[in-house]
């Protein structure tokens, strides 16, 4: 198959700054496609043109209906680094596309910068809710971030100030590569720069202050570091389940009874690019696994209201599923297992009699490994020390062939 669709990086300088080959398909093509910006780069000519429309699906069925023609697309930097080309991906057979990248931001900033691109954490807020950075602030940690418009660099500065990182370096670099390119430098606690340009990228050196929130991936936060009325899966338990669960990038998790989506949480925090669905009967419950969800940075999880097994219908079907509540109602784990795909995880947590019968019965006929899970605490006992005991949790984890 001879491609027909291009997907040409463009950067500041234009035309200037395509390989010959990239001229060559921008020059030649008889569509163009591309915002308003980069279509300026492109003096007027017989091309037929289309700027991107939303819903952005409108221009990919335009470009779907022009197949065979030949059709650039123009676009910032790496298509391929959160950029439209990923989205082309996805509608076309990679056959039928040539992509070309410019030089992205993220190098260009590393480059203004001095920073090892391999050591810095990279991230967009084009088109994303602005909590996917409380993922990422943590001591040391030197982040980019492609910046959705000219107000991004204050709202950065305003999520670090609310995480206690206020001494955090901030340098706004804007239309890195170009003719315009301009640098503002400052932090954090004393941010008051103007508007920047929409095409900017944030460079960020956390630096933590006294009162600064710091939050690990590592499987196992407070439980205060959730909002919750009791039912959460307490931080020693939660560790081993998620130990158990075995997060594992792009894999999905079903986190049923899902109680404050402490399970679902973690599990996305865990594993880059990790998807996650917490299932929950109680509205007001659910409302605090999205405040949860956004105050630990992973925004994205999906909640479904309602009781389980019913709520599970038509569910994509997970990599891992937890059972954290309601494991005695009918037909639970049979539609949890049936669903779960091969070499998935099945884990479940209970606390009853009850509970434990049930688990017992599906390790006889399917096995698995059943373990009990017994926490204490050093609490006061009067002018003295002592261990309480919570009550054990017993453990079921089963995998399927």
């Amino acid at each position: 198959m001879t491609p027909w669709l291009s997907v040409i990086g463009i950067g500041e300088d234009g035309l200037e700054g395509l390989s010959p080959a990239a001229r060559t398909l921008v020059e030649t093509a008889e569509v163009l496609v591309g915002g308003a910006r980069h279509l300026g780069f492109v003096p007027m000519g017989r091309a037929e043109r289309l700027a991107w429309e939303s819903p952005i699906s409108k221009t990919i069925d335009a470009i779907a209906a022009r197949r065979g023609r030949r059709v650039s697309v123009l676009a910032t930097g790496d298509p391929m680094c959160y950029g439209i080309g990923v989205v082309l991906a996805r509608h076309f057979d990679r056959a039928e596309m040539t992509i070309i990248p410019a030089v992205g931001a993220f190098s260009l900033a590393c480059a203004r910068l001095g920073w090892p691109l391999a050591e810095v954490e990279t991230l967009t807020l084009q088109g994303r809710p602005l909590e996917l950075l409380n993922l990422y602030i943590a001591p040391e940690a030197r982040l980019l971030i492609l910046s959705r418009d000219g107000e991004t660099p204050s709202r950065v500065a305003a999520t670090l100030r609310e995480r206690g990182f206020g001494p955090s370096r901030i340098a706004v670099l804007e239309h890195l590569g170009g003719p315009a390119e301009r640098r503002i430098d400052g932090t954090a606690e004393d941010w008051n720069a103007d508007r920047a340009a929409d095409l900017n990228t944030v460079a960020v050196e956390c630096r933590p202050g006294p009162d600064a929130k710091v939050h690990s991936r590592v499987p196992g936060l407070p439980d205060d570091a959730f909002s919750h009325d009791g039912q959460i899966t307490k931080r020693e338990v939660r560790a081993a389940t998620l130990a158990a669960l075995a997060p594992l990038p792009r894999q999905r998790l079903w986190d049923v009874g899902a109680g404050c989506g402490s399970i679902a949480i973690e599990w996305l925090r865990a594993a880059p690019g990790a998807r996650a669905v917490a299932v929950e009967k109680e509205a007001a419950r659910s409302a605090m696994i999205a405040h949860n969800a956004a105050a630990l940075g992973v925004p994205g999880l999906e909640i479904v209201t309602g009781p389980a097994p019913r709520a599970l219908d038509g569910l994509e079907p997970p990599d891992a599923v937890f059972i954290g509540g309601g494991i005695t109602a009918p037909g639970l784990i049979e539609t949890c297992w049936t669903a779960l795909k091969g070499g998935g995880r099945l884990v479940a947590n209970v606390v009853t009699a009850e509970g434990e019968a049930e688990l017992l019965r599906w390790r006889n006929d399917i096995g698995g490994a059943l373990i009990r899970i017994a926490v204490s605490h050093v609490e006061p006992m009067g002018a003295f020390s002592g261990w309480r005991a919570r009550a054990p949790v017993t453990q079921w984890a089963v995998g399927k062939p």
